[in-house]
């Protein structure tokens, strides 16, 4: 299995979760400069995170966060069909308006041409951030893990992505500081970072 990647990109989450599931992996680090060999023949948006595991490719993060947990020996993903509907709706919330803003503020501010980067975008974006971390502080205070009090990849995908809303100086509350900063110091978590430098 190799997972094509790039510093702290999403494609952290998917090391950290490979490591948090104990599944064996080569880390291929992908330069925008220097893709790998037949690079975008696996991903055609030239993006990271890639995972090939034998006849099958994902590009999407959270995918494989999904998958490692799936080939795991560990429960790190529930299996009954309402505590899964849980997870679900936890994980597809962290995806679709956790992080949603704060990529809307990474591309306006580095990630697309210049041309295209809207300033005003910036102020849309914290609004929709401030928006959605209320929701979630509705479910979860940052005490224990975000789902039944047991680890999970949703602390990977949470965790992950409250690190990312730091990094770009968002007013992130104290108490979801805090738990990421507990996710963090989780032993994968650090192997993850050491695996990931540049």
């Amino acid at each position: 299995m190799i997972l094509y990647g790039r510093g702290l990109s999403r494609s952290f989450r998917c090391v950290w979760a490979l490591l948090e599931a104990d599944v064996p992996f080569e880390y291929v680090y992908v330069d925008r400069a220097n893709l790998p060999d037949n690079y975008q023949a696996l991903n055609s948006q030239i993006k990271v995170p890639t995972l090939v595991d034998g006849d099958l490719v994902s590009t999407e993060s959270a995918a494989i966060v999904n998958y490692a947990a799936a080939l795991s020996k560990l429960p790190l993903m529930p299996t009954a069909p309402k505590s899964r509907a849980a997870y679900d709706d936890l994980c597809y919330f962290v995806m679709t308006e956790l992080e949603q803003p704060l990529w809307s503020i990474g591309k306006h501010q580095f990630a697309i041409p210049e041309e295209y980067r809207i300033e005003a975008m910036l102020k849309t974006a914290r609004w929709e951030f401030e928006k959605a971390q209320t929701a979630l502080l509705k479910r979860f205070d940052g005490s224990g893990y975000v789902l039944n009090n047991e680890f999970s990849m949703a602390d990977v995908l949470l965790g992950q992505t409250l690190n990312w809303a730091i990094r770009f100086e968002m007013d992130v509350d104290q108490g979801l500081r805090d738990y990421r900063g507990r996710m963090f110091d989780r032993p994968a978590c650090v192997a993850a970072l050491k695996m990931v430098e540049v």
